[in-house]
């Protein structure tokens, strides 16, 4: 077996976007992940998860890896509350998984730890989204971002409907309409969306949707 044949039997693929709005982050993704792109390995992944009771995130690329990350995130974040008395800010999270994939992708491996996130969340400074590129670099956005093989089409739809200064309950159905736009383009993208809020109560899950494709 190849490395290229390796590669391509590794659950990956996927659209996730993430959304700032007055009150709040928005964060949203697919369900389904693929072998190469060309296979449907699994049809109900969870891609948004609750890292603290203030923040959120969102997973693409490689399953094995992120899902990985995801745990290391969350122990590394249980240490530095045990250790500092309080609760990491977002910028802090941030910047931690920014340093976790950056040890992860350049870790020699004949599997590429490819990995990209969408994290959101509120703290004293007030709410923020960042994007962990798949080299690790850190980016704030004061708007929205998309992430994933489907992106292109989900910024589309960002890019023509997104306003700012909108509310949560708007912020939700446009996300629902970037990820919809990706799953009617992009072979990766599909069997359902979940979406995540991020407010001043904490983190929630607000919708999901499972699409059911028969032939």
């Amino acid at each position: 077996m190849t490395q290229d044949d390796i590669a391509d039997s590794v659950k990956k693929g996927t659209t996730t976007v993430a959304i700032m709005c007055a009150d709040g982050v928005v964060l949203a993704a697919d369900k389904r992940a693929t072998l190469g792109g060309r296979i449907v390995g699994h049809k109900k992944v969870d891609k948004v998860f609750q890292i603290t009771d203030s923040i959120g995130l969102t997973m693409a690329g490689s399953v094995s890896d992120a899902q990985l990350i995801v745990k290391i995130l969350k122990a590394e974040l249980n240490l530095r509350r045990i250790r500092t008395g309080r609760e990491p800010t977002v910028r802090e999270t941030a910047a931690l998984l920014g340093q976790i994939v950056y040890g992860n992708v350049r870790r020699f491996s004949v599997i590429p730890g490819i990995t990209g996130f969408l994290l959101g969340g509120v703290d004293m400074r007030g709410f923020a989204l960042y994007d962990i590129g798949i080299d690790g670099s850190v980016l704030g956005h004061d708007d929205y971002i998309a992430d994933g093989s489907g992106f292109m089409m989900a910024l589309g739809v960002l890019d023509t409907l997104y306003t700012k200064n909108m509310k949560v309950a708007d912020g939700i159905k446009l996300s629902i309409k970037a990820v919809n736009a990706a799953m009617q383009r992009d072979t990766a993208t599909g069997e359902g969306i979940d979406v995540f809020t991020v407010t001043k109560a904490g983190v929630k899950k607000v919708y999901h949707k499972q699409v059911e494709i028969t032939l």
